[in-house]
């Protein structure tokens, strides 16, 4: 049963970030709420006050954004705001364009009620280790834009969640968009899933971004990132290197070198997932798993999967 509080209802970010300074540890941000609300049911949290940020123009917008700064001839970044929903980026026909990946790995979070509701500035600020979306932005350079009465400021989402529901956002600030960096074209990337549960047990994100295309065409650059199973999203540089530089012919002698990178990588807790040693295990098997459909997607292949309680995208 949720405890009384009062619910601000701001028509600007200016407004919303000095009523966050003002009512302070008192209040929290309110989008979706699909988790927050949750929370409060269950009397784990128990903000006075509910600053609702959904109805503020702009937050909802899915756009192009400039380059970063230092690189004029680089494509244009993908900007979603905080209240874009789950439902909103898989049907976008600009994210489906720029970052197609997100799209679909959109379209498995938890289930359509949630999808509906959900936020991707909610789901990020929010922390859950068992994020997709957290997962996959990691390999899209992904930074967050925080507004407060001081001013804005843009962090990598690698330094904004430091932990389990930890994340580096003051009491006074609201996170207000997510910017992504799409991969080249000549790219093959995969996100793999295994849950019995709506929350993901374990997620593996990985992006090949290929020197060109055909037999010649080598890794130029990696990105691998696990979910789920440490105490935040994460990248795995060591396996990044490992992938770097392999041909697409050599790319399948290299899995489990990779995979045995990633399982050295993974701090996982024993919890209703399972046990830490379970999720060590299933980290080298996903991982191969993830990198053989993105490497049979970099030969210009579609690959043929179907395992129980996994969702490839």
């Amino acid at each position: 049963m949720l405890r009384p509080f009062t619910l601000h209802r701001p028509q600007s970010v200016e407004e919303a970030c000095a009523l966050l300074a003002r009512l302070g540890e008192d209040a929290a941000p309110y989008a979706g709420g699909t988790e927050l609300l949750l929370l409060m049911k269950l009397g784990l949290t128990r903000p006075r006050h509910l600053v609702d940020i959904k109805r503020i123009p702009g937050l909802g917008a899915i756009a192009d954004a400039p380059a970063r700064s230092g690189a004029p001839s680089a494509p244009p970044r993908l900007t979603v705001g905080a209240t874009v929903t789950h439902r909103a980026v898989e049907r976008s026909a600009l994210v489906r364009s720029r970052c197609p990946l997100v799209a679909s790995v959109a379209r498995h979070v938890a289930n359509v009620r949630v999808r509906n509701v959900g936020t991707v500035g909610g789901n990020l600020a929010f922390a859950d280790p068992h994020s997709d979306l957290a997962t996959l932005f990691l390999t899209l350079d992904a930074t967050v834009e925080l507004v407060s009465p001081r001013g804005l400021r843009g962090l990598p989402l690698s330094d904004f969640v430091r932990g389990p529901w930890d994340t580096a956002r003051q009491p006074d600030e609201l996170l207000t968009s997510v910017h992504l960096t799409p991969w080249p074209g000549a790219t093959a990337a995969a996100y793999v899933k295994f849950g019995v549960h709506e929350r993901p047990t374990l997620g593996v994100a990985v992006a090949l971004q290929l020197s060109t295309s055909g037999a010649r065409a080598r890794v130029a650059d990696a990105r691998v990132a696990l979910g789920c199973v440490n105490p935040r999203p994460a990248r795995v540089p060591a396996a990044e290197a490992c992938l770097t530089g392999t041909t697409v012919a050599e790319l399948d002698d290299v899995l489990e070198a990779a995979a045995a990178l990633a399982l050295a990588s993974a701090d996982p807790a024993d919890d209703l997932h399972g046990s830490a040693d379970y999720k060590r295990e299933m980290v080298a098997v996903f991982t191969r798993r993830a990198l053989r459909v993105a490497a049979t997607r970099a030969r210009g292949e579609e690959p043929a999967v179907g395992f129980p309680h996994t969702v490839v995208a």
